[in-house]
């Protein structure tokens, strides 16, 4: 439902959607490295290279990403369908993206310029629910179909929050993203990034985005002195908060929810990462770490 009347109804339902976002799964739990089942844990070094050796495999409609021992300790591994900017292709973003797969995710990129109405994206779950399904095939019985994140950046940012009207998705993590797209339409905790700089989508059309996102818990960081381009290759200063989140929410990352949540929150007195920073209401509700 558009418009201010969604948001009437998420406010009263914040109560039973914070029961669900505080308590991520763990069925791809993080835990210490060599545990069998588990993804391993990575501290809280979030921008350092992960404990995955990566695959790319190049597709008509998606380019994935994926850890090339899938499985091996038994473990299952999230998914992030991902959105380009305008005019854009996913090898613009391929070491962010090899990056997030290298920390133990499955990365269903979608190859359009046009990402905005998230089509392909979503297409990426289907697509890895028929593999997981194939006894023939790589990802036979080793994706985590319910631990699901979509992000983006720009136009792929608005699109990380279109996809999240999908009930398969659980989080979004909108990087920079465009205008054209409606919070209310989602339900789904959100990160929102901005860059200090970015003179494409201005800070404040993103702040805007992370205002009207009030029925959910909702992060706002502005990288500072970042501009437009600086999260594509390797993410640069997105690369380990975006990171955080993900491990976070995809595998309930103790150490991930220390950097977002609680009083005493590592980002939130990160002031040489970020010239702006804010959590709404359901995000403080959210507690920090208990260990």
């Amino acid at each position: 439902m558009p418009g201010r009347t969604s948001r009437v109804l998420g406010g009263l339902l914040l109560a039973a959607v914070m029961a669900v976002c505080t308590a991520p799964g763990t069925a791809g739990a993080v835990a210490d490295a060599g545990t069998t089942g588990t993804i391993p844990s990575v501290g809280t070094d979030f921008g350092r290279t992960g404990p995955y050796e990566v695959d790319v495999d190049i597709e008509a409609v998606h380019t994935f990403y994926y850890p090339r021992t899938m499985g091996r300790s038994g473990e299952r591994h999230p998914v992030v369908i991902w959105g380009n900017g305008t005019g854009a292709v996913p090898g613009i973003y391929s070491s962010l993206l090899r990056h997030w797969a290298s920390q133990g995710f499955i990365v269903a990129a979608a190859n359009t310029p046009t990402s905005n109405f998230a089509i392909s994206m979503r297409a990426g779950i289907d697509v890895l629910e028929q593999r997981n399904a194939d006894p023939s095939s790589r990802f036979h019985g080793k994706v985590d179909l319910d631990h699901i994140a979509s992000a983006g950046h720009s136009q792929g940012g608005a699109a990380a929050v279109n996809a999240a009207v999908d009930p398969r998705v659980d989080t979004a993590v909108p990087i920079q993203p465009g205008p054209l797209t409606d919070p209310d339409l989602m339900d789904e905790p959100v990160f929102y990034l901005a860059g200090q700089r970015d003179l494409t989508v201005w800070p404040a059309l993103v702040k805007a985005l992370h205002r009207d996102s009030d029925h959910v818990p909702a992060v706002y960081g502005e990288v500072r002195g970042a501009g437009h381009l600086s999260s594509i290759g390797d993410g640069g200063d997105f690369r380990a908060p975006t990171t955080a989140w993900l491990r976070y929410w995809l595998l309930g990352d103790e150490n991930a929810r220390g950097m977002f949540f609680g009083p005493d929150c590592g980002y939130c007195v990160d002031s040489g990462l970020w010239s702006g920073w804010d959590r709404n209401a359901g995000a403080l509700r959210i507690p920090g770490p208990t260990a």
